[in-house]
């Protein structure tokens, strides 16, 4: 990145993050304002969207919006009101995303599992779908979502969480065949273990009595022996969001230090 002559990458460009409030939503949200983009940072907390919104310490390019993913109004709401603030959409990062509770298929609850379901799957699908029509109007887009490595591997007790990024990555093929010629390119990105909330949530799902001894057993699976960060993240989305990546679509960006190349 270079700034110093006052090029910035996404110079004009308006961007809807969902779950901004997490680590790589916030991250990504830094760092398209630093690169010259409008932002409209969406998450389901009206006090945690204020505390990110202070933290970035913006206030001309930068709004908020309260809105649960899977909910399909303040979905529509959120998108209207970025074409209101900033006069369209270039760009969406649809991060917004749950862990869910891990448990064997049989002791699973229907609430459990559709809850997981409705953030991951439906809240992306609806953030893609009142985003297709601005960014027609805008001559195309780049539309992002969040997976995981989980989209890519089975792991018992997470089923689903798993289903959920297999999902997305079936929903990021085909809209990005469907929205081919309107010039908008979809790409998933797929994070492996970033160090972030998500992961502590993992770690003591996964052994309780004893995350120190989970965290060493999920980096014993990344051949680069550490976890991603926030900002590693963001960077990929930048590159998929900016114009240095317009012949890139349908695909699915791993950033997992090796995870599934294991």
């Amino acid at each position: 990145m270079n700034q110093s002559n006052g090029f910035r990458r996404l110079n004009g460009k308006v961007a809807i993050i969902t779950g901004a409030t997490g680590g790589i939503g916030e991250a990504t949200a830094k760092l398209f304002l630093d690169e010259g983009a409008s932002v409209m940072v969406v998450g389901r907390s009206k006090e945690k969207l204020k505390a990110t919104h202070e933290r970035l310490a913006v206030e001309n390019n930068l709004a908020d919006f309260v809105a649960d993913a899977a909910d399909e109004e303040a979905t529509a709401a959120a998108v209207a009101a970025t074409v209101e603030a900033f006069g369209g959409v270039d760009i969406l990062m649809a991060n917004a995303g749950t862990e869910g509770n891990f448990a064997p298929i049989e002791s699973l609850t229907l609430d459990e599992f559709e809850t997981v379901l409705r953030t991951n799957v439906i809240g992306v699908w609806l953030s893609m779908k009142y985003c297709v029509e601005p960014m027609k109007r805008r001559g195309g887009g780049s539309m992002i979502a969040i997976s995981s490595v989980a989209g890519m591997i089975g792991s018992p007790t997470m089923s689903p969480y798993i289903a959920s990024k297999h999902a997305v990555f079936g929903l990021v093929k085909t809209a990005a065949l469907e929205l081919a010629a309107s010039k908008i390119r979809v790409n998933a990105i797929g994070p492996g273990p970033i160090d972030n909330r998500m992961i502590r949530s993992l770690e003591s799902q996964f052994n309780p009595e004893d995350t120190a001894a989970a965290h060493e057993f999920i980096l014993s699976k990344i051949p680069m022996q550490r976890y991603g960060t926030n900002e590693e993240v963001a960077n990929l989305a930048l590159f998929l969001a900016g114009d240095e990546s317009t012949f890139c679509t349908g695909g699915i960006h791993m950033i997992d230090g090796g995870f599934i190349a294991a």
